[in-house]
């Protein structure tokens, strides 16, 4: 008889009481695309769709602990890494990676929110490039993580590129920057790789005020398409593709008074697990 398993995903990253965004949303697009979810949660928050109301950090000992209980029994087959609220639990995650030999990591590094305020202190900040940029397949910043990390703005669609090649510098081994940020009607994610040409996806920007959590859906369906065995670039179009259709179905749902989630259960897992789109671009790396 053959032995059937699932595509094992780990999220490790903060909770969302009001399910838009960490945890909730990791596990909502585990669940979407067909693959198993774990946990490790890094802080819990009470949250809703107008703001955070209070953050409690989990003990060091217990994150660790959590990530020695899963990885030690079920494994995993892919790793996406959210908030990481101190720089011990950034050391505490890269020890954990390395021990177990983890094969594709996604890491959203979550440090400043879309108002422009950091999450993060610079201890951490420099924490989670030293230990885990080196150890993760793929990093997603939006402009306001890349402009300071690289300590400068980035700002327009014709720095994204630059930027991502700098960002490798800092250890990345591959970089999707979003430039969701940006102003104007069409919306473009830059894929930057050691020695590769640069990788452009575009999608028409969707009226919409349910954007909460798109970041950690991004990152998350990147990482279930990587433990599905697809290279990066065509685990990226299909959470690209994942990601505008949560956008187009949530864009007329009304959940709370502010910015709602968007519609995780929306996309057919039969087409996009089989996704081997590509970009609709492709740049010459700038000297």
């Amino acid at each position: 008889m053959t032995t059937l398993s699932y595509w094992r995903l780990l999220t490790i990253a903060g909770s969302d009481s009001s399910g838009g965004a960490g945890i909730q949303a990791d596990l909502k697009t585990f669940a979407a695309l067909g693959a198993y979810g774990m946990t490790a949660i890094t802080a819990l928050t009470a949250q809703n769709t107008v703001g955070v109301q209070s953050v409690e950090l989990v003990s060091d000992a217990m994150l660790r602990a959590q990530l020695g209980s899963v990885l030690s029994d079920v494994g995993v087959d892919a790793i996406k890494i959210g908030m990481l609220p101190t720089a011990c639990a950034a050391h505490i995650v890269a020890a954990a990676i390395t021990k177990y030999k983890v094969k594709h990591v996604v890491l959203d590094p979550v440090m400043v929110a879309t108002s422009g305020d950091r999450l993060v202190s610079v201890e951490t900040m420099h924490a989670v490039a030293t230990t885990l940029f080196p150890l993760a397949t793929l990093i997603t910043p939006n402009l306001h993580e890349a402009s300071w990390l690289l300590e400068r703005d980035v700002t327009r669609s014709d720095e994204l590129a630059d930027a991502g090649a700098d960002l490798l510098q800092l250890g990345a081994q591959a970089v999707l920057l979003k430039g969701g940020h940006l102003d104007g009607n069409e919306l473009s994610d830059y894929l930057v790789q050691p020695n590769q040409l640069v990788s452009v996806f575009k999608r028409e920007r969707i009226a919409t005020r349910n954007t909460h959590g798109t970041g950690c859906t991004l990152s998350s369906a990147v990482a279930v398409y990587l433990a599905q065995g697809l290279p990066l670039v065509s685990a990226v179009a299909g959470a690209h593709a994942y990601i505008g259709q949560a956008l187009l179905a949530g864009a007329t749902m009304q959940l709370g008074q502010g910015h709602g989630p968007v519609n995780h259960g929306s996309a057919p897992v039969a087409t996009l697990s089989r996704c081997e789109a590509e970009p609709e671009a492709a740049l010459q790396m700038q000297n």
